[in-house]
């Protein structure tokens, strides 16, 4: 253990020095008190300045409350109908009492929630939204720094890529994994064995009371999906980029250690304010490149491609794109064997296992280990020490359960600017596949049709799903993962290509090729298939393709017509002008680091 840490429940290391100590790497305090940010509202001796101390008095506080201290703002994503933030309410208790441990100031401040089952049609046309409002609550108010409240799905990514934009220290609080789920003495994991028994359902081998059992036993606790699904994706990312404190991303959030580490953040970030420790400081490309290695190594969520260069650009580094993980993809194992990647554990397991610090000490070369963290060490020192307790939940690089990493990027004429597989997740014998292509048009067309006994489709066919991309889903839904017609679930097949320019849930798994760029709605090739037409796969060479000569697909776009706008006004309006393709990450264009000067300071009169 490194001099002046003490061990902290759960894994987490108390981060800083003491007196005596030599400072970690970025800890030269340059704040003061007339320098914080949050003087600029309250010391200046005029009538402004009056008016925001006499509101702040209004509600109770005094000038001992907030005079000299960094003011702390903290961003909190919970609701009433968002599961994974649940236990929100409490842990921002113990997040403040962490800030006034340390002798700041903290307010809360709410924030979209992006509940991932619940909001249509997509959290993905939403991801950007909370972006914004991140960005905006923390550059409006009198803040200094702040800690992110986070972890259902796309709250991560949008909590982080408003942060790193408005550019003040913060710190990301992981909501932490729930529970495993039971059914008569099974585990059950999120996502995963919810598509796994409504395929046995859709076949009659599941009783309706059974599928009742299924439901109630499948989410026991609050917390993330507890399969290596988009949320323990994106937490471990944010760990791994530096932006949270060593080990808080495996955290289940029922256990105790989770409110420890919440109070942990509070104290941390007044640190890092007097420290001036911002997001600018802490990441590189390395933190970036770190972070696609880990990725590939938890058998991540294909949705990490699109967040990871979403984050990236609005760190800066335009040129993070889909090669980087491909090239990732080639030699970084995956070694947590955790769903849906992996058969049999999950989160929990991989938390009592050791955790994110317990796969990165078995990276190696993969990993640059002087890439800067909140802590104010390096990703190095933070994970020294870190130990294994379990080597099947979490194998040595010689016993991993794929030898290569967990995604894939397929190019070809049917997706000239790229398409993700999971081959980690999906049939071995589906890798090289040529198959004629059943299409639908939207997603109510296959929904109708999955079911039809007499629908003329064997194994061998290539469903398509067009039209469900960023701007044709709207908000590129994860529809991605086409359920397998009826008629061939009874036949007892259980995997089949299948190609959209949706997305998939992280928890999802088969051979489903997607985010399909540029998308179908668009006019990108995918929107040239017919039924019939052989579509050829062969992930070892990264290609795909669809089988027709140049002058037939001319002859095709040629006759091709533009679908109707989705919106005519509002929010979606605004999406639908602005937003990216999945190759890039799908951020607003307008809100990408290289678009225009930096955003000043707000002015105070």
């Amino acid at each position: 253990m490194d001099s002046g840490d003490t061990a902290a429940p759960g894994g987490l290391k108390r981060s800083m020095p003491e007196a005596d100590d030599n400072p970690p790497a970025a800890a030269s305090r340059r704040k003061t008190p007339e320098t914080l940010r949050s003087a600029r509202w309250f010391a200046p001796d005029d009538l402004r300045a009056f008016g925001h101390r006499s509101r702040l008095m209004q509600m109770g506080y005094a000038p001992e409350d907030w005079a000299g201290r960094p003011v702390i703002g903290i961003l909190n994503t919970w609701s009433d109908i968002n599961p994974c933030h649940a236990h929100f309410k409490q842990r921002v208790e113990d997040v403040k009492r962490g800030v006034l441990q340390a002798g700041g100031f903290p307010l809360e401040l709410p924030a979209h929630s992006v509940a991932e089952t619940f909001v249509k049609p997509s959290t993905m046309l939403y991801r950007n939204f909370l972006a914004m409002e991140a960005e905006e609550l923390l550059r409006s108010h009198p803040l200094d720094g702040a800690v992110l409240m986070g972890g259902c799905d796309k709250s991560t990514p949008a909590l982080l890529m408003g942060a790193i934009s408005a550019g003040y220290p913060c710190i990301y609080l992981p909501a932490g994994p729930m529970l495993r789920g039971n059914w008569q003495g099974k585990v059950l994991g999120s996502g995963s064995d919810a598509w796994k028994y409504w395929d046995e359902r859709r076949a009659g081998k599941l009783t309706k009371a059974e599928w009742i059992g299924v439901e109630g036993g499948i989410a026991r606790s609050h917390g993330t999906c507890m399969t290596m699904g988009t949320a323990s994706t994106m937490t471990a990312i944010a760990e791994t980029i530096g932006l949270t404190l060593p080990g808080a991303s495996s955290i289940p959030a029922a256990d105790v250690n989770h409110a420890r580490m919440s109070a942990e953040c509070g104290r941390r970030i007044v640190e890092m304010v007097w420290d001036d420790l911002t997001p600018a400081r802490i990441l590189s490309r390395a933190s970036f490149e770190n972070a696609i290695a880990v990725a590939m190594a938890m058998g991540c969520s294909t949705n990490a491609i699109i967040h990871l260069v979403a984050m990236a650009r609005r760190a800066g580094f335009a040129d993070l794109g889909l090669d980087d993980f491909d090239r990732a993809s080639r030699v970084v194992p995956v070694i947590a064997n955790i769903r849906p990647s992996g058969d049999t554990y999950l989160m929990e397991d991989f938390f009592y296992a050791g955790g994110l610090p317990g796969l990165m000490s078995r990276l190696g070369a993969h990993l640059k280990a002087d890439a800067l963290t909140v802590t104010g060490r390096t990703l190095g020192e933070n994970i020294a020490g870190a130990k294994v307790f379990d080597d099947d939940v979490i194998r040595t690089p010689e016993t991993a359960i794929y030898a290569e990493g967990a995604l894939a990027v397929l190019r070809g004429n049917l997706a000239p600017s790229g398409c993700v597989i999971k081959p980690s997740a999906c049939a071995p014998e589906l890798l090289r596949h040529t198959g004629p292509a059943l299409v639908f048009d939207d997603y109510p067309a296959m929904k109708a049709a999955i079911d039809d006994e007499n629908l003329d489709v064997t194994a061998a066919h290539v469903l398509v799903l067009r039209n469900a991309g960023p701007q044709g889903g709207p908000g590129m839904p994860e529809w991605g993962m086409l359920p397998i017609p009826k008629k061939l679930l009874q036949q007892g097949v259980r995997d089949m290509v299948r190609i959209s320019d949706a997305r998939m849930s992280g928890t999802s798994y088969g051979a489903c090729i997607l985010h399909v760029a540029p998308e179908s709605y668009i006019g990108g090739p995918l929107a040239l298939v017919r039924n019939g037409d052989l579509i050829s796969v062969d992930v070892a060479a990264r290609s795909i393709r669809l089988e027709l000569g140049d002058d037939e697909l001319a002859r095709r776009r040629a006759a091709w017509t533009a679908p109707a706008p989705r919106y005519e006004r509002g929010y979606g309006w605004m999406y639908l002008k602005h937003i990216r393709q999945a190759d890039e990450g799908c951020d607003f264009d307008f809100l990408e680091t290289s678009f225009g000067a930096p955003v000043p300071e707000p002015a105070i009169y």
